[in-house]
C-alpha cells in the first residue's frame, strides 16, 4: 500500500484514545506531589529519572543497528535528518546544531527539523504538529533524498507531522528510524526500524518532556556520538574533528594533542600552529614524524581514520 503523507492519518488526534497511550497514564507512585515536602517531591522526580536509563538499555540493540545504518549513508554521501514536533522536535534540533562545533561535520549534515519552523523552537506553535503535509514539505525544502536518513521523534508515537515525513522519506526509499516512548506506535508501523524506551508514566500526567524527553535524549545522545565513532571523527576517546571556532575549543584542541601524543602544551602549540589547527594532523605528525603535506595525505587516502592513518604509516616502515 502507498502512503500519501498528504492525507490525514485514522490515528489523528480527534480520533485516537489518549487514554491508551504509555505517555498518558498515571503514575501512582507520585499521586500525592503536592502535598508533600520539597525535598521528598524531588526524590520523587529523582527515582522517576532512574527509571529511563534503564528503559534506554532495553533498546540498545535497535540503536546499535541504527547507528549502523547511519554511519553507511554517511559515508556514503548521504544526511541525517529529526523531525518532530514541540520537545521532541527541540531536542532534534539541539543534537542537530552540537554536531559541526564537536564534530567538525558541516553544517547540514545533521538536521533537526521541527513543525512549526524555526519559531517553534522558543514559542509553540499550535496545530503545526497535526499537518502530515508540513512534515513532507519540509523535507521536500532541504531537498532530501534516498541517500539520507530520517528519524522521527515523537514520544507518544502518533504525531501527523512526523508521521507524514516518515511516508515521504519511506516513498523516496530512503531508511527511516522512529524514536517513541508508547510500544507499538504508529510511527513505528512506518518505520523501517522503531527504537521505542518505555520509561512507564510521567511524573506529572502527560508531561512528556520530562521521562519521554529525557529518554529520547538519551537516544539521541547515542545515535550522534555512536554515528562520529563509527565515520572518523574520535581517536580513543578524544574529539579529534573538533573545529577551534573559540577560545575554550581552541584550549581543548591544545588539549586533545597532548592527551594523545604526551607532548608538552608548547610542543601542542607548535603542532597546531602547523597544521592550521587540524588536531588529527598534528597528532598524526606528532605520532608518524611525516611530513606535513604526507600527512595530509594520507588523512586522505584513510578517509579521516586517524587510527588507520598511523597503523598504515606504522606497516610501512616496517
Amino acid at each position: 500500500m502507498v502512503l500519501d503523507p498528504r492525507k490525514p492519518d485514522p490515528h489523528s488526534p480527534s480520533e485516537i484514545d489518549l487514554s491508551q497511550l504509555a505517555t498518558e497514564q498515571r503514575n501512582a507512585k507520585t499521586a500525592a506531589i503536592d502535598r508533600v515536602s520539597t525535598l521528598e517531591m524531588v526524590r520523587l522526580i529523582n527515582a522517576e529519572d532512574q527509571q529511563v536509563a534503564l528503559a534506554v538499555e532495553q533498546v540498545l540493540p535497535e540503536i546499535a543497528e541504527a547507528i549502523d545504518r547511519i554511519a553507511v549513508q554517511f559515508q556514503q554521501g548521504g544526511r541525517l535528518f529529526y523531525i518532530g514536533a514541540g520537545t521532541s522536535g527541540r531536542l532534534g534540533i539541539l543534537d542537530a546544531s552540537e554536531c559541526p562545533p564537536t564534530y567538525g561535520v558541516e553544517f547540514g549534515r545533521v538536521m533537526g527539523l521541527i513543525a512549526g519552523g524555526d519559531e517553534a523552537i522558543r514559542k509553540a506553535v499550535e496545530g503545526a504538529e497535526d499537518d502530515p503535509a508540513r512534515g513532507m514539505a519540509d523535507l521536500q525544502a532541504h531537498q532530501f533524498t534516498a541517500q539520507d536518513v530520517l528519524v522521527g521523534l515523537a514520544a507518544s508515537g502518533r504525531t501527523p507531522y512526523v508521521m507524514g515525513g516518515l511516508k515521504y522519506a519511506k516513498q523516496l526509499g530512503a531508511f527511516t528510524i522512529a524514536v517513541a516512548c508508547t510500544p507499538q506506535s504508529p510511527i513505528s508501523a512506518i518505520a523501517d526500524l522503531a527504537i521505542e524506551p518505555l520509561p512507564g508514566p510521567e511524573v506529572i500526567t502527560g508531561s512528556t518532556r520530562m521521562k519521554a524527553g529525557t529518554a529520547q535524549k538519551l537516544v539521541l545522545n547515542l545515535l550522534s556520538t555512536g554515528t562520529m565513532i563509527k565515520i572518523g571523527k574520535v581517536y580513543g576517546n578524544l574529539m579529534v574533528d573538533v573545529q577551534a571556532s573559540n577560545q575554550k575549543l581552541v584550549e581543548r584542541c591544545k588539549r586533545i594533542v597532548c592527551e594523545a601524543t604526551q607532548v608538552s602544551r608548547d610542543r601542542a602549540e607548535e603542532l597546531l600552529k602547523l597544521t592550521q589547527y587540524d588536531v588529527k594532523l598534528a597528532i598524526l605528525i606528532q605520532q608518524t614524524d611525516l611530513p606535513l603535506e604526507q600527512a595530509a595525505q594520507l588523512l586522505t587516502e584513510t578517509a579521516g581514520y586517524l587510527q588507520r592513518a598511523i597503523d598504515r604509516s606504522t606497516q610501512d616502515n616496517l
